[in-house]
């Protein structure tokens, strides 16, 4: 009877929040340009770069169409798509020795099927890259395995776990093959700026040289921490919390091919595979800072606090990995899309939208970036003419909310359900969540579908979350609703709205849910540009 009544209450919500959609959503459909449109008159042009130094100051003329600061996961995904499309690209990264860091190690099914459509899968390829079939669980003793929804796909699509440096070391070779596509070792110092136009970059090459390079189009991709994107947009940087990675050998995880989620106290555990023989290991701290590493205050931490929540079979090589002491630590950031649309520039990645890492969203966010604009300057023969591509080119940042803010809301609501908590109704609403995606069916598969960006839809996020409420609220009055319990039922609603309305609200409503009533959503590229 009890089960009846959540069920029935949750399909309540549902067809509420459906009816109410469907009476103010304007419905539109657009036309996608197929993948190889862009180099259908199969030329195969070059960038060429010259030098000239006058009075001590040198200036680097070159032919590019659009200079890409950074080569990261999005920077050199940029290079090689718009390469593809018959663009000459110069790319000026940092260093391009092969990167190591502690995240961006998991692509979601839907950023697999995102680096197909760019034709950059073959880079997970040749790098002991592990399959992903979905998540399990753990929480109390008790755990539940969630499987992505792949029924309908190929079957090689799935998610993929890995090195990050090797998938980028990948992508930058792929790139660089491109007889059009420039990759060079260089520090970016400025944007050059004439007018309110951005111009094109300062930079130090790797022999300390100080150069300018111009092109009409900027496209700036330098990373979590640039420092290039305060003229670009609003940088509002939240840090909530702490990664501390570590690698475990020897062992073998519950649910292989899973990536694990442990509920534990203060906060979540991950733990997923990025070799056939190392599975990362990735402890949460509330907060902007981590126990002491050098007066061993952070390893008596993980040995005492952590460790014994952690699924039994895995502890012997969680305290070997913390004995053998290469630990790592990172901020966890997370910063809206607040752009300034600037003529001559953009953002892109982490330099222009970033969310909590829990949920493993943040490439996928990028290459479906890349998807948008890479459909959007198709058409486009002539990027010269920089405020009427900078007014066509606002329209970018509304098409790519369905996916973006629906994987960034759930990384941040996420977040917040799965921290642990002194108050009454959020540790409810922590159990009810668990619970509700121990349910499987319908219960586990749409949320599952969101966080894999298989199904990026902001309404069906928004009525999980609020089921996951009113499933945790119909526990509570089941089966003697007392005030206590009544009142407790409140707080627990009171509470998911505090967490995800003020995400949706710097997500931006009118974009998230009603797309098609934002004007640069229908903005075209001027017809006599269109013969790319």
């Amino acid at each position: 009877m009890a089960d009846q009544f959540v069920i029935g209450s949750v399909f309540a919500s549902v067809v509420g929040f459906i009816l109410i959609y469907s009476f103010f959503v304007v419905k539109s459909v657009r036309k996608v340009l197929p993948a190889d449109a862009g180099n259908s008159n199969g030329k195969s042009l070059s960038v060429t770069t010259r030098t000239i130094c006058i009075n001590g100051e040198c200036r680097s003329e070159t032919d590019a169409d659009v200079i890409i600061v950074g080569a990261g996961v999005a920077g050199a995904a940029l290079a090689h798509t718009l390469g593809k499309d018959g663009r000459r690209v110069r790319v000026i990264e940092r260093d391009l020795t092969e990167p190591d860091r502690i995240v961006g190690e998991l692509l979601q099914p839907g950023g697999y099927l995102k680096l197909m459509e760019l034709g950059l899968e073959d880079c997970v390829e040749e790098i002991d890259a592990q399959r992903v079939f979905g998540y399990a669980l753990f929480k109390d003793g008790k755990n539940t395995r969630l499987s992505y929804p792949l029924e309908k796909f190929h079957a090689d699509v799935a998610g993929r776990s890995f090195h990050n440096g090797r998938f980028i070391q990948r992508m930058r070779e792929k790139a660089s093959l491109l007889p059009n596509v420039q990759l060079q070792q260089g520090t970016v110092l400025s944007l050059l700026e004439d007018n309110g136009t951005i111009k094109g970059v300062m930079y130090k090459t790797k022999t300390g040289e100080v150069m300018k390079a111009y092109a009409p189009l900027t496209i700036v991709c330098d990373g979590c921490f640039s420092n290039l994107r305060g003229s670009l947009c609003n940088p509002q940087v939240d840090v909530p919390s702490c990664f501390v990675g570590l690698i475990l050998e020897k062992c073998q995880l519950p649910y292989e091919n899973h990536g694990h989620v442990v509920l534990a106290d203060p906060s979540p555990i991950l733990f997923y595979r990025i070799s056939s023989t190392e599975i990362r290991c990735l402890v949460d701290v509330p907060g902007q800072k981590v126990p002491s590493i050098s007066n061993g205050d952070l390893s008596k931490y993980l040995k005492t606090v952590v460790a014994p929540q952690i699924p039994v079979e895995m502890q012997e090589a969680f305290v070997a990995a913390i004995d053998k002491g290469n630990i790592r630590t990172m901020p966890n950031r997370s910063m809206p899309a607040a752009p300034y649309p600037t003529p001559g520039a953009l953002l892109m990645g982490d330099a222009f939208n970033m969310r909590h890492p829990l949920t493993g969203g943040g490439m996928t966010v990028a290459l479906s970036d890349i998807v948008v604009l890479r459909n959007l300057l198709m058409p486009l023969h002539d990027l010269h003419d920089s405020y009427t591509l900078c007014k066509y080119l606002e329209s970018f940042y509304t098409l790519r909310k369905p996916v973006a803010s629906t994987i960034n809301t759930l990384a941040g609501a996420l977040y917040k359900v799965f921290c642990a908590s002194a108050d009454e109704a959020r540790q409810e609403m922590r159990e009810a969540c668990f619970d509700y995606l121990s349910l499987g069916g319908v219960f586990s598969n749409g949320p599952v579908s969101l966080l894999s960006g298989l199904n990026p839809r902001p309404l069906s996020l928004v009525v999980h979350f609020f089921a996951v409420a009113i499933y945790g609220v119909g526990r509570l009055l089941l089966p003697f609703p007392s005030p206590k319990r009544m009142w407790m039922g409140a707080q627990l609603i009171s509470g998911a709205s505090g967490i995800i309305f003020p995400i949706i609200k710097a997500e931006g409503v009118r974009q998230m849910f009603f797309p098609a009533t934002v004007p640069a959503y229908h903005r075209a590229p001027k017809t006599t540009g269109s013969n790319h």
